[in-house]
């Protein structure tokens, strides 16, 4: 199917809300296993920056893998940036110190750090009217030897598959968090899409499809 759009930012707060509380644990803590398990070799210390963070529970567990890595949060809604405080309020101080909540819109509002160590993206991608902002936004923000981990959902075949795969993994989710999901997989990219991306851009990033409904984007600059 013919990729679909969906709404850049989640600013609606019962969406943002829906979001927020969803049971994400196991799927945010893959994200960072796998992280490490791409980047064994690779010690992270410096800033790292999470775009598009929603409640920044990714950006919380990556601070806890990485003790020497300065986490900047990156969203553009407000309500989504509201529930992530509400989440980092729990930690530790020394951790709160090392996770900065930053509301921004990329590319039009500047990021408040350059040359960051890795920049890692969690369902960003398909919410962007032009991909390209992204990559863009990697060569901008990134140094010699920058990490990229950029996780994102893999568009289905046909509308009918996409439903399937939304009763499979989101049965019992509200009926809020399962439309946006269905939109989410419609809006998506397929791996050959973002590998003519990627050429665009002029960036040497692997692209793996990690499951049914997930596609990586992951490489060292």
């Amino acid at each position: 199917m013919e990729r679909r759009l969906e709404p850049q930012l989640m600013d609606d707060y019962a969406q943002a809300k829906a979001y927020a509380e969803a049971d994400f644990q196991e799927v945010n803590q893959g994200f960072v296993d796998r992280f490490r398990q791409y980047f064994k070799e690779e010690e992270i210390r410096g800033p790292v920056i999470d775009l598009g963070c929603g409640p920044a529970d990714i950006s919380i567990r990556f601070a806890r893998a990485y003790p020497e890595a300065e986490v900047y949060a990156i969203d553009g809604s407000g309500w989504m940036l509201h529930f992530a405080e509400k989440l980092l309020v729990k930690e530790d101080e020394t951790l709160k110190e090392r996770v900065h909540l930053v509301k921004a819109i990329i590319p039009k509002d500047p990021l408040p750090v350059d040359g960051a160590v890795a920049i890692i993206s969690n369902s960003l991608l398909h919410h962007l009217p032009e991909p390209m902002v992204l990559w863009e936004t990697v060569k901008r923000y990134s140094r010699p030897d920058t990490l990229v981990f950029i996780m994102d959902l893999l568009r289905p075949e046909s509308p009918e598959k996409a439903w399937q795969i939304v009763e499979t993994y989101s049965s019992e989710e509200p009926d809020i968090l399962k439309r946006d999901f269905f939109n989410s997989l419609c809006a998506a990219f397929t791996p050959e899409e973002i590998k003519d991306q990627l050429s665009k851009a002029g960036l040497p990033l692997q692209v793996d499809v990690v499951s049914d409904r997930h596609l990586l984007v992951w490489g060292k600059l």
